[in-house]
């Protein structure tokens, strides 16, 4: 059953290994090109929509979407015309 709130999503995340878990906001168009983490991250868009981009493949996120990228992933995001907030869990 999906988490529906910060700190049930929180302490799932926590009890499944992540060891950081935060709220990340992106103005509205914004876009980051390919780029890497140095952590795994499991997330969940909680507003707005996204599109994340690994290799030739892109996802079009919204509300509710949930993603996953292992440490060192090169893929490129792009945000919605009302921006995003999305809860993320990462493993440093």
């Amino acid at each position: 059953m999906p988490t529906s709130t910060f700190k049930e999503f929180e302490a799932q995340a926590l009890a499944e290994g992540f060891d950081e878990v935060l709220e990340r906001t992106w103005p509205a168009d914004a876009t980051l090109d390919t780029h890497t983490h140095p952590f795994a991250l499991k997330a969940r868009v909680v507003a707005g929509e996204m599109w994340l981009t690994v290799g030739d493949r892109t996802q079009h996120l919204k509300a509710g979407d949930d993603f996953a990228l292992d440490r060192e992933v090169a893929h490129a995001e792009r945000y919605g015309h009302q921006g995003t907030s999305y809860w993320v869990a990462r493993r440093n």
